[in-house]
């Protein structure tokens, strides 16, 4: 015999909460993450000044009677001298920036098999960061010479640093590219961390076995008995 409607009985509303929590999609922290990452990327593209490099180089030469090998330790010092307050100072007349300014606008980098050393400028103006780059090439040769005397070894312009024609940053496709890795990574770490409530409410909320008693239905007492 079909039970009817009232007699079938109702199912608790702590069960119908956990299916209803168990149909949500869990996953949704990542995509809106990497949604989110991209955007903020996108905007830093598309917002943020361009950034222009220009770099020139140096080359460290043994004078006569000189070990070829010293130009290379000597090139790592030079290398380091480049930035420092006395070679700026010099060279902050030709640039046209003071000398804090113009400490972040230069880097220099040297070659552990070459007595090579680059120098390179940034600036929001192309012209701007070639000129930074070539009077902090010639203050760095104009003081080298000064003590090649002592050091047996002087320091030549190699190459001359010409304005670039594109920017270094910011690139809008790299910033998209960069942020919605970004929220990615945030993402999978939300959905890492967060609190299992689901599967703790299914273990918590397993009814345990029935009882016999009046209010079970009649084939349950008798499987009880």
């Amino acid at each position: 015999m079909t039970e009817s409607p009232a007699q079938q009985p109702a199912v608790p509303g702590r069960f119908r909460r956990l299916r209803t929590a168990s149909l949500r999609p869990s996953w949704w922290p990542l995509p809106a993450c990497v949604l989110l990452g991209a955007a903020c990327g996108f905007s830093y593209g598309m917002l943020a000044t361009p950034q222009y490099a220009a770099t020139g180089y140096a080359m460290v030469t043994a004078g006569k009677g000189t070990d070829p090998a010293a130009a290379l330790g000597y090139a790592q010092s030079y290398g380091r001298l480049a930035t420092s307050d006395a070679t700026l100072s010099y060279a902050k007349g030709a640039a046209g920036e003071p000398v804090r300014r113009l400490r972040t606008h230069v880097v220099s980098e040297t070659s552990p098999d070459s007595p090579m050393i680059s120098v390179t400028g940034t600036s929001a103006d192309p012209d701007r960061a070639a000129d930074i780059a070539n009077a902090v090439t010639e203050a760095l040769v104009v003081s080298s010479g000064h003590v090649a005397k002592e050091t047996g070894v002087s320091l030549i312009k190699f190459s001359h640093a010409v304005p670039p024609g594109d920017p270094v940053s910011p690139s809008v496709p790299l910033g998209t590219a960069v942020g919605a890795s970004a929220g990615g990574l945030a993402g999978g770490l939300v959905l890492l961390v967060r609190p299992r409530a689901g599967r703790r409410d299914v273990t918590a909320q397993v009814p345990g076995p029935a009882q016999g008693g009046t209010d079970a239905p009649a084939g349950e007492r008798e499987l009880v008995r």
